[in-house]
């Protein structure tokens, strides 16, 4: 009934899904560009049409009221940003721990501009040993989809440029809210010491 209902309305309000699942059983699944709030209720509409059940998070400041229920019953977990310690071997045990799970996240991480994507979602994929599959939102062509499956092999600069490549055509509702699709250096020894 949710994949018809879903299905409804995505065509009502003239947007199309390009939806292959993937085989695997267990995936990060990343969701860009995030340029606005509609991006959840679209994308949760494309998520109950395919249908697949998404375990993803949200800042705990969401999770207030009858939106506490609502979202934990659509697959949320409410995380608090001001803590940093723990959360990728949190989310990698329930990986171990079940035989099928499919957790979103889109890593700019907020809805404004950002320089720098978060890496949290990769160096998460490699500690439980998951791909990568690479969703997005194209607002001029009114599309949201699933694309390529990424596996990651460690180096993050070089499969971050086969992520950048597949994004590079994709524009969300808000296009200056976009931000490259990029990693923050690390500084190297002698620029920490000069500084």
């Amino acid at each position: 009934m949710l994949k018809i209902f879903s299905t409804i309305i995505l065509k009502l309000i003239g947007w199309h899904t390009d939806v292959t699942l993937p085989e695997e059983k267990k995936y990060v699944l990343i969701g860009a560009p995030h340029t606005t709030n509609w991006d959840l209720p679209i994308g949760l509409l494309c998520f109950w049409s395919a249908p697949i059940r998404l375990t993803w998070v949200g800042k705990k400041q969401l999770f207030i009221g009858p939106f506490d229920y609502l979202f934990r019953a659509l697959g949320g977990t409410p995380v608090d940003r001001s803590i940093h310690t723990g959360f990728i071997e949190q989310i990698a045990h329930q990986f171990d721990s079940r035989e099928e799970m499919i957790f979103g996240l889109t890593p700019e991480g907020t809805r404004s501009r950002t320089e720098y994507w978060k890496t949290g979602f990769y160096y998460l994929a490699l500690q439980a040993k998951v791909p990568i599959c690479l969703a997005y939102v194209d607002y001029p062509s009114r599309t949201i989809g699933f694309g390529e499956m990424l596996y990651p092999g460690g180096d993050i600069k070089k499969d971050f440029e086969q992520i950048a490549l597949f994004y590079k055509d994709k524009t969300g509702k808000i296009p200056q809210n976009q931000g490259p699709v990029k990693i923050r250096d690390k500084p190297s020894a002698s620029t920490v010491q000069e500084n």
